[in-house]
């Protein structure tokens, strides 16, 4: 599982995903596909791949639109891994379509 196979899971469901860094912050995933780290304050001294290859408990929650507070999931490693592959065996299974 790569930060890839998350951004697209985040884009192609609208969803947020959370992940533990080892230094204690925490990396967001938005609905954009884009990875942030809001604690974040200077240039950072590690790198998100290497980051997400050790992360072990992932939070899942639909983008928030409206007033009502979203549900939030927890995922372990394994299950986050089969979820990202899941998506993209489905998208790889509608790309090979003939039209």
């Amino acid at each position: 599982m790569t930060l890839a196979d998350l951004r697209k899971i985040t884009v192609k469901k609208s969803l947020r995903i959370r992940f533990l860094l080892s230094n204690g912050m925490e990396c967001v995933l938005n609905e954009h596909g884009v990875a942030q780290v809001p604690s974040l304050r200077s240039v950072p001294a590690f790198n998100l791949e290497d980051e997400l290859s050790h992360a072990r408990e992932f939070l899942v929650e639909p983008a928030a639109s409206g007033k009502e507070k979203p549900q939030v999931r927890r995922y372990s490693r394994d299950e986050m891994a089969a979820f990202a592959t899941a998506g993209a065996a489905g998208e790889a299974a509608h790309d090979d379509h003939d039209d």
